[in-house]
């Protein structure tokens, strides 16, 4: 039962917090609100960070979630700078870090999302080291990438993952020299397989990005300070004037593991255990967002989805569960990005091993196709390449685990209705 009295303290002021805030109230719940958030800056979306916004091509405001006014405007009380250190689960309250505060709490969402990993190499702690993940990174890297396209500076990136190749894109376009070091065979090799993720192997390399597969930085050379080069483990020296360290992110679940709440370990991607309503171990606290790992029955797995619709979408049904509400959070994984004038959106899962072939439906050599991760006849994924509207179908395709026939997947002349339930 839910009443005016209740408080509901979310901890973590990304689009996962703010958006299940602003569920809150368009659902109805009159109690207090409280949003925590160890950013200064008001909650904000990240996909804009390694596009529109690194490029140049969006202005700031473009990435929060809402005007500023917002939060008081609908009485949620935003505390911007601070962090949660404690949860008390048996008095129900958690403690700021900053000051001591400490809040009761009837219900609690964590939000707290993901940090970059580091590299653990000689040389991280020079001035010329980045990482992107907030908005503060994003902004000394746009002053960077412009810097290095004037004076046809180097920047060598480790990891060619979504923020790797997507930095690599932005690098490219202000004119700066790129070179990426990628331990798998291909880019997004985790993500993709190699079928596909040779296809950005080769959009990067057209655009003069340099590859190294199958190595790892092993130390990042400088001089009073300065970066010089980036070394690699098979003993050679790439000149570097910044690097980028893109080696993914890690859940960051160092606040319910002192809590005493359940959290999968690293081999197992990590993140804070929850139901599907998005429970965790204590019925009074959900998760939401990257640091969540949720069972999902259609794939028949646990997974931690770190995209900007699992924000998006995590946030609101970790709210209506707060509420009462009868939820089952089992939304098909999507992503985008955009590299140059490559457009593409994901739907599904399908890492490698899980599926027996690749089907494609139009015409890679130009990228515009759909690629479909298929196992035994059912779609388990599938990634429109420059082509649109077309994620509905594909997700319901994924969806009904109907098996097709794989020749008229790949004929973009057999219409969606004879292949979609």
């Amino acid at each position: 039962m839910v009443d005016a009295d209740q408080t509901f303290v979310i901890v973590g002021g990304g689009l996962a917090g703010a958006k299940a805030a602003e569920t809150l109230r368009a659902e109805g719940f009159s109690g207090r609100v409280i949003l925590i958030c160890d950013e200064r800056d008001h909650p904000y979306e990240r996909p804009p960070l390694s596009k529109g916004y690194l490029l140049g091509k969006e202005e700031r405001d473009s990435v929060f979630v809402h005007e500023p006014a917002w939060y008081a405007q609908h009485d949620v009380e935003l505390h911007l700078g601070q962090t949660v250190d404690a949860i008390d689960r048996t008095a129900k309250t958690v403690r700021f870090g900053e000051d001591g505060t400490v809040v009761r709490y009837d219900k609690l969402l964590l939000a707290t999302g993901a940090e970059p990993r580091r590299l653990d190499v000689p040389g991280t702690d020079l001035a010329g080291v980045h990482h992107l993940r907030r908005l503060a990174h994003a902004e000394r890297l746009k002053g960077v990438l412009a810097h290095l396209g004037r004076d046809n500076g180097h920047l060598v990136i480790a990891g060619a993952g979504w923020i790797g190749l997507e930095v690599a894109a932005a690098a490219r376009e202000y004119g700066a020299e790129v070179t990426v070091v990628e331990p798998e065979p291909t880019p997004l090799h985790g993500v993709l397989g190699p079928e596909l993720g040779q296809l950005f192997a080769d959009l990067h390399g057209e655009h003069g990005v340099r590859f190294h597969f199958g190595l790892r930085l092993t130390e990042i050379v400088g001089q009073d300070g300065v970066v010089l080069a980036a070394r690699t483990d098979d003993g050679e020296e790439h000149p570097a004037h910044d690097v980028l360290a893109a080696i993914g992110a890690a859940p960051r679940t160092a606040l319910a593991e002192a809590a005493g709440l359940e959290v999968a370990d690293r081999a197992h991607g990590g993140g804070v255990l929850v139901d599907e309503r998005l429970r965790t171990s204590d019925p009074d606290i959900h998760a939401a967002g990257d640091v969540a790992a949720f069972p999902h029955a259609l794939f028949g797995t646990r997974m931690r989805v770190e995209h900007w619709a699992n924000a998006l979408n995590g946030g609101p049904a970790a709210a209506r569960a707060m509420l009462g509400r009868d939820v089952t959070y089992d939304r098909v994984p999507y992503f985008f990005s955009d590299q140059y004038d490559l457009g593409m959106e994901y739907s599904g899962w399908a890492p490698p091993g899980s599926y027996d072939q690749v089907v494609i439906r139009g015409d890679a050599g130009k990228r515009e196709f759909i690629a479909f991760w298929v196992k035994d006849g059912r779609v388990l994924a599938g990634m429109n390449v420059n082509v649109w509207d077309v994620t509905e179908r594909i997700q319901r395709l994924i969806r009904s685990r109907t098996r097709v026939d794989t020749e008229a997947l790949a004929d973009p002349h057999v219409p969606w209705e004879s292949l979609v339930p």
